[in-house]
């Protein structure tokens, strides 16, 4: 049997890497060849995190053929590699909706309502009576830190929670303190062109006949970020045109607060606002409590558009 890729969405986040690494690691010590890689380059939370634990980033990758696949932390054919359609996907391990997917042979599915794709893996290993390595368990933790904003996210379940804590303890970190090491190593954009911030976590859905692009940006100074709103709006609306996006929104994230600031482009604007219970003016919304694309944003939003 040749080599399976393990793989998250394009422009992966924590989870993204995080479960390619863990799931590649455990079906190694199961007895398959597989190689974690990814459809991108790390942001820097996710650098932090690798370097932390003194890993090496997965090696990035466009085309998949001519090797069989498993696919974490997504399943819908447009956040996939390019040609997906033309390779076998022998397993998904996911958390999010079921969407754009279909197999022409019988896989192993595993999708879990929980905060993070890293849990449903930690739970695996146990079932598989197979232990998890320090350094795995560090970037598995990682993943559920960023994906439930250190289990305060409306994602979070009990799961994710008896995960977290597990592999704290064998990463041998203590949870709250690299939490909030990594959140905030997260939201260092530094000098970087917001044509290049609204891209580092960014996902485009089909919502009925509309396509749309939901980007999320995580940090602890929400003016700061907003005072660059004209640069993020002609970035947003260059590509949109490129693309070919109905809509693009923009969730500013403040992990500390746990609220978001919402830039909008496209239309229609009034299903944005009706779905999630804003007011957009000028392109700006701000959403009370709102800090998770996944629930608060995503099928609202489809429900709305459909």
């Amino acid at each position: 049997m040749s080599k399976i890729l393990v793989f998250g969405h394009r422009n992966p986040d924590t989870d993204a890497i995080g479960s390619a690494i863990g799931l590649a690691r455990l079906e190694q010590a199961l007895g398959v060849d597989a190689e974690a890689v990814a459809l991108g380059a790390p942001g820097p939370e996710t650098a932090f995190a690798l370097d932390h634990f003194g890993l090496d980033a997965p090696r990035v990758i466009d085309h998949a053929s001519p090797h069989d696949v498993m696919l974490v932390d997504h399943n819908e054919h447009q956040q996939s590699v390019a040609d997906i359609a033309d390779v076998t996907v022998r397993k998904v391990i996911d958390h999010h909706r079921i969407a754009d997917f279909e197999t022409a042979a019988p896989l192993y599915m595993r999708v879990e309502p929980v905060g993070c794709t890293c849990s449903i893996l930690t739970r695996m290993y146990a079932e598989s009576e197979v232990e998890i390595p320090a350094d795995t368990a560090g970037i598995m933790l990682s993943a559920i830190i960023s994906d439930t904003l250190l289990l305060n996210s409306p994602t979070t379940t009990d799961s994710d929670r008896i995960a977290a804590e597990e592999l704290a303890t064998i990463a041998g970190v203590d949870l709250d303190e690299y939490g909030n090491q990594l959140l905030r190593a997260g939201t260092d954009v530094g000098d970087k062109p917001a044509s290049t911030i609204i891209g580092l976590d960014a996902k485009t859905f089909s919502m009925g006949s509309s396509s749309v692009r939901v980007a999320q940006l995580t940090t602890v100074d929400s003016d700061a970020v907003l005072a660059r709103r004209d640069e993020f709006f002609e970035a947003m609306t260059a590509e949109k045109k490129t693309a070919g996006y109905d809509l693009f929104l923009l969730l500013i994230t403040d992990v500390i607060a746990c609220d978001s600031d919402l830039l909008v482009i496209g239309e229609p604007v009034e299903a944005v606002e009706r779905a999630l219970g804003i007011t957009v003016a000028d392109g700006h919304a701000f959403g009370k409590g709102i800090v998770s694309r996944k629930k608060q944003i995503v099928p609202q939003l489809t429900e709305e558009l459909a």
